[in-house]
């Protein structure tokens, strides 16, 4: 691999040649050809797990169950060199545990685990050389983690610290999202110090980082490393439809939002692009209120998963999982797509490789960003 100035990231034993994790963007955007590609390049590549099993049935045309379809896309990740992961959502809680044994069996070099505080992630079943990474929006969430995984005996092997900018679901309530304090610059020195005081792991910020001059400017910070989302969306590797790659290009500043009514049936607030068609029919009403995914289920009364704002109304939320599932082709021609993006998505004006996106991020390339 070429030289780099950035350093390595070292989690658990492993060294990753660049310190630089590809976001795990769900629905069907990270899956194992982004991620495969990341790790070829000398990043960390991560495919998401929301909603693989469809996405993996409908690919190999074999019907597999979640626990099936983790395993299989970590493992088509880890071919040929380098290092790869997964992102587990904690809001899908149906799934959650599946999804971990899945990615557990198949060697995953990482587990990254946020929307919601994945308290029980270490006891799901021994992480042997997988290293185990919460997202984290401040330093109460992660004095919180730590103190309930010391209990099981463990500490985080690395987090990420996710700051408001980021694309998808975000760790604030809206009138905190734009407050001088949660810019991701203010909530680093904190949360680093209470990472060197739990155990001295590293600590991966999130959430609005675009160029090379931001990567170098947190790692001065004291920053270990940075996951980054949009920049790998609108990559020719990215599994996100080519109407959801030429949305983002044609995205101004002004199109970026954060929905909340309507919004996610998660309750947290969304980045989205605001002429997405689902989201555009949800603000009129259009859509029927309807639910025949339920991958964002909670359990009822009597414990089964039943439950979700979307299936019961359209009036304060979309149906993040057809939404999701058709912006990265699953059923474009049965519902509209959703589009998710990070803050800084107007400043996308092309789609790169993998290699050309990582030459510029690392300082190999003389190509700058737009």
């Amino acid at each position: 691999m070429p030289e780099t100035s950035l350093p390595h990231l070292v989690i658990k034993g492993k060294k990753i040649p660049v310190p630089i994790i590809q976001g795990g963007m769900g629905v069907g955007v990270s899956l194992h050809p982004l991620a495969r590609a990341v790790a070829r390049e000398g990043g960390l590549g991560i495919v998401s797990s929301a909603c693989l099993d469809r996405l993996v049935s409908k690919r190999t045309g074999k019907r597999v169950n979640t626990y099936e379809a983790a395993y299989e896309e970590v493992s088509r990740a880890k071919e040929g060199e380098g290092f790869a992961g997964i992102n587990i959502m904690g809001a899908l809680v149906r799934d959650y545990n599946d999804s971990v044994k899945g990615a557990l069996d198949a060697g995953a070099d990482v587990i990254i685990s946020g929307a919601g505080l994945p308290l029980t992630l270490p006891i799901i079943q021994p992480s042997k050389d997988t290293a185990l990474i919460p997202i984290v929006s401040s330093t109460r969430a992660l004095e919180i983690i730590c103190k309930k995984w010391e209990k099981l005996g463990c500490r985080p092997d690395a987090i990420v610290l996710e700051g408001p900018l980021a694309g998808g679901h975000l760790g604030f309530k809206m009138e905190q999202i734009d407050l001088e304090s949660n810019r991701l610059e203010n909530l680093f020195p904190p949360v680093k110090d209470m990472a060197m005081r739990y155990g001295d792991f590293p600590v991966i910020v999130a959430g609005g980082i675009y160029t090379h001059a931001d990567i170098v400017k947190f790692l001065a910070m004291g920053a270990d490393g940075v996951q980054m989302g949009t920049r790998f969306l609108a990559t020719g590797e990215s599994s996100a439809s080519p109407e959801y790659k030429q949305a983002v290009i044609a995205a101004k500043e002004e199109d970026i939002l954060v929905a909340h009514d309507p919004g996610s049936p998660c309750g947290l607030p969304f980045r989205v692009i605001s002429h997405s068609p689902m989201y555009v029919s949800s603000l009129q009403r259009r859509r029927p209120p309807k639910c025949d995914k339920g991958y964002v289920l909670l359990k009822d009364k009597e414990g089964a998963f039943t439950l979700c704002p979307a299936k019961e109304s359209n009036e304060h939320h979309f149906c993040i999982c057809n939404g999701l599932l058709s912006s990265a082709g699953y059923n474009p021609d049965k519902e509209e797509p959703l589009y998710t993006v990070g803050t800084n998505a107007s400043r996308v004006d092309r789609v790169l490789s993998v290699r050309e996106l990582m030459g510029e991020l690392t300082g190999r390339s003389l190509c700058s960003p737009s």
